[in-house]
């Protein structure tokens, strides 16, 4: 049997995301923070032996790495590449269904904003992209001269972004709306500044994100999209 030329073996590392347990461990660290290995079993469901050997194999894998502090360990995805890999699997998967209000809150605030590993998703991060192109601040996965200049008053490192290894401005389909948000390195950068201004605070679903009364306020200063600006208030 002739065998086919492949530009990659894909194969090992399908493999290890295709297991129920280290999908739910990777899914958890979408949001990019580091979580140690106590938490991940929480939220996978199981023991901390069976998380414990599931996070060996991912770290073998090169899919997680692992941060010390002390004594403690923290896990978090290897970089923003197994977060695209990720969205792009939710994009093609089924959701799952429904069967508590519990469950029914959570979809909601994961759908009205959260982070994509290091960027803004759901209705908040696709108003945000359509606030940037239809302000004219954004075109052709570019910033336009008078973006370049907004943002940067905004805190946002543009010119750290630009210099990144990282793709700058890509559009990322957003798996719930369907329709893109701000990627790469910018959508990073803007993340980064939005919570360091305060306007958005982490909530306590896992990679859901709030917005608050101050991102309120600065965001229809900026924005005409309700998108960005009709999400749950902080309570």
């Amino acid at each position: 049997m002739e065998h086919i030329a492949r530009d990659a073996d894909v194969a090992p590392v399908a493999a290890l995301i295709a297991d129920p347990t280290r999908a739910a461990i990777l899914t958890a660290l979408l949001d990019g923070r580091a979580l140690a290995a106590g938490e991940l079993a929480r939220v996978a469901g199981v023991s901390a032996a069976t998380a414990s050997a599931h996070l060996a194999r991912l770290l073998d894998g090169r899919l997680v790495d692992v941060v010390r502090q002390g004594r403690h360990r923290y896990y978090r995805l290897s970089g923003h590449e197994v977060a695209e890999v990720l969205e792009v699997l939710a994009r093609i998967s089924a959701r799952p269904p429904v069967r508590s209000l519990r469950q029914s809150r959570q979809a909601r605030l994961l759908e009205e904003a959260r982070t994509c590993y290091d960027h803004l998703a759901g209705r908040a991060g696709v108003g945000l992209l359509d606030g940037l192109r239809t302000g004219g601040f954004y075109a052709g996965a570019d910033l336009t001269g008078e973006g370049e200049r907004l943002l940067t008053g905004l805190g946002v490192d543009v010119a750290g972004a630009r210099g990144s290894r990282r793709r700058f401005a890509p559009e990322c389909l957003d798996w719930t709306e369907r329709r893109a948000h701000l990627g790469g390195a910018l959508g990073a950068a803007v993340t980064y500044a939005l919570f360091e201004r305060g306007w958005y605070r982490r909530g306590t679903v896992p990679r859901a994100v709030i917005l608050t009364d101050e991102g309120r306020e600065g965001l229809s200063a900026l924005f005409p999209s309700k998108e960005l600006t009709s999400h749950t208030p902080v309570t």
